[in-house]
């Protein structure tokens, strides 16, 4: 039934960008999607309508949604609502955290506040000019080449030299842990104590490592979900959780439960077309 389209490009922007899909989707039953946490920024440029969101289902379909054209989501720690008409089309970023200075202006810590923000309200008045200019071109590489032109203009890499070095390398070493490390061990590895480690990223990203950490496993063990689905097969649970750093199956439930409001298995029911098509391909979130 209808159409669905998804197309990956490869971000240029010095891993400012993690990831860039564009989408579009035409006779669809119009349905409500869960926009899931992840240790990423959300940015999304609609090329049709505004794009209606909200922190539960009655909020999303109803007067107090957020509508607006170009989406800017800080790190949640539950699932946005996200409204999808018979048709829509844009263009979603994933932007790393510590890249907001440079790119928004402003640390992650000040979006964490609110569901969405206004990409105008961020970027300026000129991202709504630039949104137009997207919607006037039909070819998927020409819009990727112009935005990427545009938020390599939007970057001030000055900025990024406010992020404090040891929570830069919190990071790094959270990622590279999969989020499996302990704060003890972060902690001994940027020598400082774990309370003043937990400010700084806190007001820096608007998590603590903890949540952070957290978030990055559960992506991990999503994205292993996924490539199982779209291999053509279940997958294990058990085995998710114990190669993702999960206690046992019961564990990785407990999270997918918190950042879902689903168990595992609803979601891939819910999310099957979606991956078969490419949404979520190699693993990466499309949160739309």
């Amino acid at each position: 039934m209808g159409s669905r389209e998804f197309v990956r490009a490869v971000p240029r922007l010095d891993g400012m960008v993690v990831s860039a899909v564009g989408y579009r989707t035409a006779g669809q039953r119009p349905a409500l999607h869960r926009g899931l946490p992840s240790p990423y920024l959300t940015v999304i440029f609609s090329l049709d309508g505004p794009i209606a969101t909200g922190g539960t289902p009655d909020q999303a379909t109803g007067p107090r949604a957020a509508r607006t054209d170009i989406v800017v989501g800080g790190l949640h720690q539950s699932p946005a609502y996200v409204v999808q008409p018979e048709h829509e089309a844009g263009i979603q970023l994933a932007v790393h955290p510590l890249a907001a200075r440079p790119l928004l202006g402003l640390p992650a810590a000040e979006l964490a506040g609110q569901l969405v923000v206004g990409g105008t309200d961020v970027f300026g008045d000129h991202a709504a000019e630039v949104r137009e200019r997207l919607c006037e071109l039909d070819r998927w590489e020409d819009r990727f080449t112009l935005l990427s032109a545009y938020l390599r203009r939007c970057a001030v890499p000055d900025r990024a030299a406010s992020v404090r070095p040891e929570v830069a390398e919190a990071w790094a070493w959270l990622a590279r842990h999969r989020g499996a490390g302990t704060l003890g061990g972060l902690s001994r590895h940027v020598a400082l104590s774990e309370r003043r480690l937990t400010t700084l990223f806190r007001a820096e990203t608007g998590l603590s490592p903890k949540q952070a950490a957290r978030l990055m496993r559960f992506q991990h063990a999503k994205a292993a979900m996924v490539r199982a689905v779209a291999a053509g097969g279940p997958p294990d649970l058990a085995r998710v959780a114990a190669d993702t750093g999960y206690y046992d199956h019961s564990h990785l439930v407990r999270d997918f439960r918190q950042y879902t409001e689903a168990s595992p298995t609803r979601w891939l029911a819910e999310e099957c077309r979606n991956i078969q098509a490419g949404a979520h391909d190699a693993g990466e979130e499309w949160d739309t």
